[in-house]
Order: structure tokens, then sequence, then C-alpha cells
């Protein structure tokens, strides 16, 4: 993003200006908002746009060039009496400052600058603000491109998932067992196979296991599938190309036939709270009107508590997707989080509502992309009904 653009959304939302602070990589937010490669980075540095004037910066002594990709004026410290003194002077005539903060750290993602640095800009007499709103504009909206590298991200995942399922089959028409770990280790493979990169491996659990929603499987605790059992695989990854975002994705199978009666029904029950809570993303979105991220969890939470499993959804109903599977734009969240941020036209976030009772897990997961024009995608089903294997 341009200074200019971030420049307007000060102004629009009466902010003096946005103060960037990092130590040691602290705050990734800073780096992507700026777009900054700086390979040694061990001391303190500051870097200010204002809402009006040219942007000024603040380094140590001992790495002065570290902010040389960025505009404006750049002041050198010493000593820590001078780094004070000189981001004083760094933020005269400005009082409203935006920083990556969260009152009460209500959003951890943002949550990224220090309390210490907080009670320093109080003590220069500044009023902080959340930057959440400004990170939201700047780091989670999609290029058109980065829409096209999640399309097909979601593609081949989903390719790579029903080449699982049908070695799942295959394995149990052969009178073999496979356990979870061989099935997540040869879905990792494929994701390499195609071009894909993750931060870990796919979930892939059974039955009680499935009911820890990052349960992980390993060589060591690798749990057989055999007939009868139920499947849940989370799975998850981008492109390996500059700038590409994920797909993040959840599906269910069962191993035998005929899906039971009690499996089928809360698969059920999860996949009317999915759908309520796409159908307010299309509804606010078709008319114009906003939609803040808590709401969406509210839809989806009301559907399994009034069907009497609140107390089994365990987790918010979705988060924001960008180069990270976790995105640093608005969570679908009014449980883990009370998440107050707008859904923004030109991003994506998971719907992933749960059940996860003590013998068995359900999760239904797709993703939802709002474009420009208010339309929305899904992607990555929305699944029907638990995929009997055999």
């Amino acid at each position: 993003m341009q200074i200019a653009d971030i420049q307007r959304l000060l102004a629009e939302r009466e902010i003096d200006g946005w103060l960037f602070c990092d130590f040691r990589r602290s705050n990734p937010i800073a780096y992507q908002v700026l777009g900054l490669r700086a390979e040694i980075v061990t001391r303190r540095w500051y870097y200010f746009i204002p809402a009006r004037g040219e942007p000024r910066g603040l380094v140590s002594a001992l790495e002065p060039r570290v902010l040389d990709t960025l505009p404006g004026e750049k002041r050198v410290y010493r000593t820590w009496q001078e780094r004070e003194a000189l981001l004083a002077a760094l933020l005269e005539g400005a009082h409203r400052i935006a920083v990556e903060y969260s009152p009460r750290n209500a959003i951890p993602y943002v949550s990224r600058v220090d309390a210490g640095t907080v009670e320093l800009l109080r003590a220069l007499g500044k009023e902080v603000v959340s930057s959440a709103d400004l990170v939201q504009h700047t780091v989670a909206i999609w290029t058109a491109a980065q829409l096209q590298s999640h399309l097909d991200a979601s593609a081949a995942i989903m390719h790579e998932k029903d080449r699982a399922f049908a070695f799942i089959a295959d394995e149990l028409r052969a009178g073999r067992a496979p356990t979870d770990y061989a099935v997540q280790q040869r879905m990792w493979e494929g994701f390499r196979a195609a071009g894909l990169v993750a931060d870990h491996p796919p979930i892939v659990a059974t039955n009680a296991n499935a009911s820890n929603p990052h349960y992980t499987p390993t060589a060591e605790t690798a749990t057989p599938i055999r007939r009868g059992d139920l499947v849940l695989i989370d799975f998850w990854a981008k492109l390996d190309t500059p700038d590409a975002v994920y797909a993040d994705h959840t599906w269910m199978a069962y191993a035998g036939d005929t899906v039971p009666e009690r499996f089928a029904a809360i698969f059920a029950l999860v996949a009317q709270a999915r759908d309520a809570a796409i159908a307010l993303v299309r509804e606010r979105m078709a008319a114009g009107a906003p939609l803040h991220g808590y709401e969406v969890d509210d839809a989806a939470r009301a559907v399994i508590e009034a069907a009497g499993y609140g107390e089994w959804f365990v987790h918010r109903t979705g988060h924001n997707i960008g180069n990270e599977v976790h995105g640093d734009g608005a969570h679908m969240d009014n449980y883990e989080t009370h998440d107050e941020r707008l859904v923004l036209r030109r991003t994506c976030f998971s719907i992933e509502p749960g059940i996860y009772l003590p013998e068995f897990g359900v999760r239904s997961e797709v993703n939802v992309y709002v474009g420009a024009d208010g339309s929305v995608t899904v992607t990555g089903g929305p699944q029907q009904a638990i995929v009997p294997l055999l």
C-alpha cells in the first residue's frame, strides 16, 4: 500500500499518524505493511506516517540503514536518552497515534507493541489507539492475483483430499488398516508434488481424536483407521509463489458404506450452522450493510446452541486468511475474542463450526471470499453430507 493510501485512511479516521515500532522483528505487521526487507535487525526502530506530511524514521546508530528503503528523513539515536528524546521529536505535532495495540489484548493478532512502549507514548502525552482497522485495510485485502492463487490452491488441496479418501478406501478393501499418520504423510507429499507449501501437515483424526480440534498424528502416536471409524481431515496450503495466499478446508468421511444416524445428524447440524453464517454474509453484502466479525460467529453458534450442543462448540467460527493461514484481518469470533472489526470486501475468511463430543468430533470448513462488488465466493465445498468410503 502506498503512503498516500495510508494517509487517506488516517484522515478518514481522524488519527494523526501511524507509528510502527519494532525490536528484533517483534512486529511482523510493520514489515508486511511497509514492505520492509531488512536482513539484520537487532535494535529498536520507529517509523511514523503522519496523516499529512512526509513520513520520518528513527533508527539505532548500530543499524542506521534499516529503514533506507522507506521514504522520509531518518534520525539516529545512540543512547536510551537520545532515543526517547528523538521519539518525542519524531511525533511532534501529533496527538492521536495508532500502533499495533489492542485494548485489553482483545485481538492478540494485532497486539504486537509491548506495554512499555505504550506507557512511553502516553508519558509523551499521546493518545494511543489501535491500528486494527488500519491493518485490515493494508494487509488483509487481496489482489486479483492473490484471489486466483487461493482458487488454485483450493482446487489442488481438494484433489489431495479426494486422493486421501480413495487411499483409505483401497486399504480397507484390501483388509489393511492405514494409520492417520500414513494418510497425513501421503497428503503432505502430495502437497509438495503439487507445488504447495504450508506451515504444518494436515490434521487427520478419527473418532475421539477428532474431538481435539488441533490433534496432530505422529509416527509415535499413529492410530489405525478401521471400518466403522469417523474420519476428519483438516488441510490447508498455498502455492509456493511470492505473495500467494492460503486455502483451508475440513472434510469428513466414514470408513464404511452407510453413515450411522448419530454421525449424520451431528454433521447436518454443523452444516446448518455453517450455512447460516454464509447466508448472513451474503445477505449483508447484497444489501451493502455493515457486517462485524462477531456477528458471523453469532449466526453459526446460535444454530448449535439452539440444538443443545453449545458447550461442545469450543472455538470461534472462523479466521481471516492471507499470506498466513491465520491472517491479520477480521475473525469470525464472539467466543474467544469479541471481534468488532468490519468484514471488508476483497478479504477472505474461514467458516468452520464444529461439535466435539467425548466419543467423536465433527467440523465442516469452507472459505468465504467477499468480492469488490459484494459477491460471495465459497471454496472447499460446502460439504453436504459425510462421505461413505466403502
